[in-house]
């Protein structure tokens, strides 16, 4: 297994995080009898519960693992934006928020019964294009204090101007990490690593059968938009890595699969904590991967401990 870096140099690392931001909402409550005006179940709320969500749950799993981090996002001036304040606070994140008032802050609301989610709803809209050119400013401001950049994209359009983002940090010779989302990866061009899962790189290359024709597709990506690894999470045929020196595969290490909502947020965010730690990308990737195999084992939107990982 690979050796984590020690505490003291984790803690010394500080990630800039910069992406769509979410307030995860749980209803749990008791489900005992079905609708009388329709076939659908009766929940009888019994406890709410909040939990960071998106960016900011990436943001919350770099610092679970003790490293430092820095949000940058835009939210609404609403409630939720409140919300999000507070527990960002409260888990010791350092904000660079934007506002605007047009913006719904994205929240969403998962209905739990018997300990299964029955139903999700997602209240959004998208940020105007002042508050975002505020963001290019402010990432300026951010990016000579941080060792890693991680580009945390939901496809809520909180990231429009991401090719100048990445095209700044590296000329400041930052390593960029990306979470992608859409069909357009041009954008995320120059970065170090795209970490995209089995459907999303799919959606991009095209399907493949047999490891031969993926290989094949992922150079040609990797070689398009000039990027200089990609990492593919595969589920249950765990993790691999491609880089030009060449491709690293690491099996899949969940003992127990409860929940896999943000699991992505997971390993990169524990990659970043990794390649800020100086920690070469293969062995950053076993470690991550075995993030992602704790995190599916708990509920709903959840982050890995330092404990756990050295475990």
């Amino acid at each position: 297994m690979s050796a984590l870096p020690s505490r003291e140099l984790l803690a010394s690392r500080r990630i800039l995080v910069v992406g769509d931001v979410m307030l995860d909402r749980y209803w749990h409550g008791a489900v005992e009898r079905i609708s009388p005006e329709a076939p659908v179940p009766v929940v009888r709320i019994e406890r709410e519960e909040e939990r960071l969500g998106g960016a900011a749950n990436v943001a919350l799993n770099i610092r679970t693992l003790g490293a430092r981090a820095t949000l940058l996002t835009v939210v609404g001036q609403d409630e939720p934006a409140r919300r999000l304040r507070e527990l960002l606070h409260e888990r010791d994140i350092e904000t660079v928020l934007r506002e605007d008032k047009q913006l719904y802050t994205i929240v969403k609301l998962r209905i739990i019964g018997r300990a299964q989610q029955l139903l999700r709803v997602d209240f959004e809209n998208e940020p105007d294009h002042e508050a975002l050119g505020e963001m290019l400013e402010a990432f300026a401001e951010q990016l000579p204090r941080h060792d890693v950049v991680l580009f945390s994209d939901y496809g809520k359009g909180g990231l429009t101007h991401i090719p100048r983002m990445i095209e700044m940090a590296r000329a400041a010779g930052k390593p960029v990490l990306v979470d992608p989302k859409g069909s357009d990866y041009k954008r995320y061009a120059g970065a170090s690593v795209i970490t995209p899962n089995r459907g999303e790189l799919a959606q991009v290359a095209g399907a493949w059968r047999g490891e031969e024709e993926l290989r094949a597709k992922v150079e040609t990506l990797r070689a398009d938009i000039d990027v200089g690894a990609v990492l593919l999470t595969r589920s249950e045929e765990g993790m691999t890595l491609f880089e030009a020196s060449g491709v690293t595969h690491e099996p899949a290490r969940a003992r127990e699969v409860f929940d896999v909502t943000g699991a992505g947020d997971t390993v990169i965010a524990t990659l970043a904590v990794m390649t800020g730690a100086g920690v070469p990308l293969p062995e950053a990737m076993r470690l991550a991967n075995k993030a992602g195999g704790i995190v599916v084992g708990k509920f709903g939107t959840a982050t890995v401990s330092y404990d756990e990982l050295a475990a």
